[in-house]
């Protein structure tokens, strides 16, 4: 790990990823390593539009979007390395392997998203991590994944 582990608020992950409301799913990105691993934050709150259909009377956050945060979490990391605040950073699944689901995550919950690169370098485009989604220190979700970064032109 090195010495300086860096940071990014909401604002700095706006720069990085395109992603908005309803679909921007990480509030914060913390104790950045470089490219090798970073932890992501989630407030989950009942606002969230899934939550109006997912499901009624009993409001679960779907699994896929908990993927999809571990994966926000993965781009704002390596973006962060990168230094591609406002330089138009896309980046596009590949795969997802050994997905398991093992606790629910309901509003009122803060997950936390140990994220660590297990293929990837800087200026290369495809990109392998493992990430692990927590709450209270309970696991609820783990899975592999692959990405394709579409850098910008310098």
């Amino acid at each position: 790990m090195s010495d300086t582990l860096k940071s990014a608020d909401i604002g700095l992950i706006q720069r990085i990823i395109p992603h908005r409301y309803p679909f921007l799913l990480v509030d914060r990105v913390e104790e950045i390593d470089g490219h090798a691993s970073a932890l992501g934050i989630k407030n989950v709150t009942m606002n969230e539009p899934h939550f109006q259909g997912h499901f009624p009377g009993k409001p679960i956050m779907p699994g896929v979007t908990i993927v999809e945060a571990m994966a926000q979490t993965a781009a704002v990391m390596v973006g962060v390395d990168m230094d591609m605040a406002d330089r138009d950073l896309l980046v596009y699944f590949m795969a997802i392997e050994s997905c398991k689901f093992r606790r629910m995550v309901v509003p009122g919950d803060v997950l936390r998203m140990r994220l660590t690169t297990v293929r990837g370098k800087p200026g290369g485009k495809v990109w392998k991590f493992r990430g692990v989604a927590e709450v209270e220190g309970e696991l609820a979700c783990e899975a592999e994944f692959t990405a394709m970064m579409d850098l910008p032109r310098e």
